[in-house]
């Protein structure tokens, strides 16, 4: 069996910092540790402002939120992400809009983004899947020809760039995610990034119960509720932006050795990175099963790494207006052909996988060569 390594990684910096944290007699979100985490991981992305939450998910409502963006809208989004993309949307009141991905990169894609924008459209959210960010050269002239609010949607994509800057720092707003399964995990939080300043005192403001900044507790001035991140959370965010750069980096090389040693087996693709993609989070390694060519199908595959001790996923089981939650309504689809197919064939390793030693890397690409 090829040993993983296991995820989440920790250390001595985590108890560190979560003692300090403990001893401070300050848990919430007003510790000062919840700054300093917001000022380091918004400087990391090159953005202005980062306005932390308790998760990605309230963060990504948030964002539309404060845009404005409600009943009546219509919000371009790819039809292949986790849920919170197109739940976010439906919880404002907007409506969602299915558009396809392309087949190698799994981000949305543009063309399809265009034509599916009609009078109510009112924003577009690219997701930056797997780590590898969106087309941004062509979603943001799409974005400001039609003004519309862009939004990122960086749960994957901590340290990712296009043309050497950062996710998070191309739309109004990013959003981020510190799930358990993330490349930065506490558990559970969330992080908005902007260089917009009005946005990040609407976003705060709504974030701590419509309070304005340096007035007093019980004064709210807009509507809003309680999202804030835990002086917890950010104490061992802190730590984990820390060895990040270093991780990213040691994905980065493995990623690269393994698909080196795979080039020449027919019927597998790997996640198409354009020039552009200048970083990449390796949140996921995602590829494309070609069963005809390589000789089993994606369903076989998968399997069969699993089986000799490589986990891997079979992709989702529907595009994101497959779940029975959309099947009733409330949203727009779009034709997707290109995401109804990867449905059927495409996979992905996490990036645990990428976070091995040489020889298990080796001992990945063997086990893959000899299933042929």
């Amino acid at each position: 069996m090829v040993r993983i390594p296991k995820w989440p990684v920790w250390g001595e910096r985590e108890l560190e910092l979560l003692r300090q944290t403990l001893e401070s007699g300050v848990w919430g979100g007003f510790n000062e540790g919840v700054t300093r985490f917001e000022d380091a991981f918004a400087a990391f992305q090159q953005c202005r402002y980062g306005v932390s939450a308790f998760n990605g998910t309230v963060a990504l409502e948030t964002a539309l939120e404060v845009c404005g963006v409600g009943p009546g809208d219509e919000v371009i989004v790819p039809a292949i992400s986790f849920i919170s993309t197109a739940t976010a949307v439906s919880r404002v009141g907007a409506l969602p809009v299915f558009a396809d991905i392309e087949p190698l990169t799994f981000n949305l894609d543009p063309e399809r983004a265009a034509a599916a924008v009609t009078p109510q459209t009112k924003a577009i959210i690219a997701v930056h899947f797997g780590g590898l960010m969106a087309d941004l050269e062509r979603l943001l002239p799409l974005a400001a020809g039609r003004n519309l609010i862009l939004i990122e949607d960086a749960a994957h994509a901590h340290g990712s760039e296009w043309n050497l800057r950062r996710a998070g720092s191309f739309g109004l707003a990013g959003a981020f995610s510190f799930q358990n399964s993330k490349v930065m995990t506490a558990g559970e939080g969330g992080l908005l990034t902007t260089n917009d300043a009005g946005f990040a005192e609407r976003a705060r403001a709504f974030i701590n119960q419509g309070r304005r900044a340096g007035a007093g507790w019980f004064f709210h001035y807009t509507l809003g509720t309680n999202f804030r991140m835990t002086a917890f959370q950010a104490a061992v965010l802190q730590a984990q932006l820390e060895r990040l750069p270093e991780q990213i980096g040691l994905r980065a090389r493995n990623q690269r050795l393994l698909r080196e040693e795979l080039a020449e087996v027919r019927g597998l693709r790997f996640q198409e990175v354009p020039a552009q993609a200048t970083a990449h989070s390796w949140y996921l390694l995602l590829g494309r099963i070609d069963a005809a060519r390589f000789g089993m199908t994606r369903d076989e595959f998968q399997r069969a790494v699993t089986a000799a001790g490589i986990p891997c996923t079979p992709f989702y089981p529907h595009p994101l207006y497959g779940n029975p939650l959309y099947r009733q309504g409330g949203c727009r689809v779009a034709p997707c052909p290109v995401a109804e197919e990867c449905v059927r064939d495409a996979f992905w390793f996490p990036h645990r996988v990428l976070m091995a030693d040489e020889e298990t890397i080796h001992e990945i690409a063997a086990v893959i060569r000899g299933l042929r």
